[in-house]
């Protein structure tokens, strides 16, 4: 779609699937987000709004409305629907206790029948990301070749882990904060770890399918890129858990097909 211009009040799309949080809650946070990096841009005051949805479903309706124009999602979400929302990336978010990076981790139940990728068949795979199969299957456990029958759902964590410990046919891949937490839980001995991604961007902005004109564009990166220095900024970058953002750097397994993911 040729590039649109900005109208009057354009929208920043926050959608975080497989995460707890109401939009409600959410809310106050991420306009003091959006007012910070439009301020810092040099965008006209109350230019650009913003929302959130907890669904990736949600966010995807909201994403197909001509006054979105920016989105800030999880990676998953990007390799899932960033072809089909024609997302170029401008920043790589810097998320607190975790970084740009993240190494997602395959857990079983220890002395259990999963062993490798072969052994996975009839098995469930429970994850935050579950709403991403594109992800799971291609990018999070790229190096391992899943039977055709491995089923792919999102749940909560916790769940998923006392239910594999229980012995059903069921494997929970868990990101960097979740696995942290891991050697926590009162039945942590019962479980092992299969396998571990290569370090993965967390999080990113992009803008959807050209709608904001390349110089504008250019100028909320650069404001990205500072907003921990600009006023506000450090505190609308907190209320999200974020330290900041850096220039994306995302893995050729993880590009969307057909779409490069630059602007």
């Amino acid at each position: 779609m040729s590039t649109l211009f900005l109208s009057a009040v354009a929208t920043l799309v926050f959608c975080a699937p497989g995460y707890p949080g109401a939009a409600g809650d959410a809310q106050p946070f991420v306009d003091q987000f959006a007012k910070a990096a439009a301020t810092s841009a040099g965008w006209s005051a109350g230019s650009l709004a913003a929302t959130y949805d907890p669904t990736d479903q949600g966010g995807l309706m909201q994403l197909r409305s001509s006054d979105s124009v920016l989105t800030f999602v999880p990676y998953a979400f990007y390799v899932q629907y960033g072809a089909q929302l024609h997302l170029a990336v401008l920043a790589q978010a810097d998320v607190s206790d975790v970084g740009t990076q993240e190494r997602w981790t395959l857990v079983a139940k220890a002395g259990g029948g999963v062993a490798d990728a072969a052994s996975m068949a009839g098995y469930t795979i429970v994850s935050a990301a579950g709403y991403a199969p594109e992800f799971v299957k291609h990018v999070a456990l790229q190096t391992w070749q899943l039977p055709a029958d491995v089923k792919i759902e999102t749940g909560q964590v916790l769940g998923a882990l006392r239910r594999v410990t229980a012995g059903e046919k069921v494997v929970v891949l868990l990101d960097q904060t979740q696995s942290a937490a891991l050697p926590t839980l009162p039945f942590a001995a019962q479980l092992k770890t299969l396998m571990q991604s290569a370090p993965l961007p967390v999080a990113i902005v992009a803008v959807v399918d050209a709608r904001v004109p390349a110089a504008r564009a250019k100028a909320f990166q650069m404001a990205l890129l500072k907003l921990s220095a600009a006023p506000g900024g450090a505190d609308a970058l907190s209320a999200l858990h974020l330290k900041g953002f850096v220039l994306p750097q995302l893995p050729a397994a993880g590009a969307p097909a057909g779409h490069t993911g630059k602007p």
